[in-house]
């Protein structure tokens, strides 16, 4: 497996997944959390199985006479060609400062908040919005690729998808596939098996009548034919 395949497998941040940093004394962008948990479920499988989130530590502390800051010492682990990996990071809040309007403000979800950073954190060291990070996203034209990249991740090009559903033979068939699955992402890959297991249903049932047309062994024939359809989809 190349260094950079998971990087450059979720690196790429859909648009409508980004939010513009708010109450910081700096400007930016910033992925949307619960986008990135699902990128996170599609590529190693559901939360808590293929992937999860633990808390090895939090508190809160004392920064001033007025501000309090909660920490959370995050760890991210993923499960990735049958190996566990696991990234460790810290995320922060304020949890009780002084407005500057006068008066305190109290973050009750800052607990919450800092869990989330440091998640962020952990999955941006592993390529999660890397577009975001190393500050692509400052270029408009480059939005506009992420947009079309997007999607084509999500909705597979519909001559794939015709190409697989109009297949005359199982080789052409398993070929067309192939080059499809390493196109598209993993949004669009349930449709693409969908449509190659239902073509090579049709194929097997078309060759099946020309099998018992003929004098040649049925069941023989049709073991070897099925065999022939079988597809390794992560070779």
């Amino acid at each position: 497996m190349s260094n950079m395949k998971l990087w450059q497998e979720v690196c790429v941040t859909d648009p409508e997944a980004v939010k513009k940093i708010t109450g910081k004394p700096y400007q930016g962008n910033s992925p949307k959390p619960y986008w990135l948990i699902q990128r996170a479920t599609e590529v190693f499988g559901p939360c808590g199985i293929g992937w999860g989130v633990e808390v090895k530590s939090e508190g809160f502390h004392r920064m001033t006479e007025t501000d309090v800051m909660h920490t959370a010492v995050v760890v991210v682990w993923y499960m990735l060609d049958g190996k566990r990996g696991s990234i460790e990071q810290m995320g922060q809040t304020k949890a009780c400062y002084a407005k500057g309007s006068g008066g305190m403000m109290l973050d009750e979800d800052a607990g919450k908040k800092s869990v989330t950073d440091g998640m962020v954190k952990c999955l941006s060291m592993i390529g999660f919005a890397g577009d975001i990070f190393s500050g692509q996203w400052d270029d408009s034209k480059y939005v506009e690729w992420a947009a079309q990249e997007t999607e084509k991740r999500v909705n597979p090009p519909i001559d794939y998808l015709s190409a697989i559903q109009n297949a005359e033979t199982i080789e052409l068939l398993k070929a067309h596939f192939g080059a499809a699955w390493k196109m598209v992402g993993k949004e669009a890959q349930p449709a693409l098996k969908a449509a190659y297991d239902n073509r090579t249903k049709e194929l097997i049932n078309a060759e099946e009548l020309k099998i018992l047309d003929s004098s040649l062994d049925f069941k023989a024939c049709l073991r070897s034919l099925k065999k022939d359809a079988e597809y390794d989809i992560y070779k």
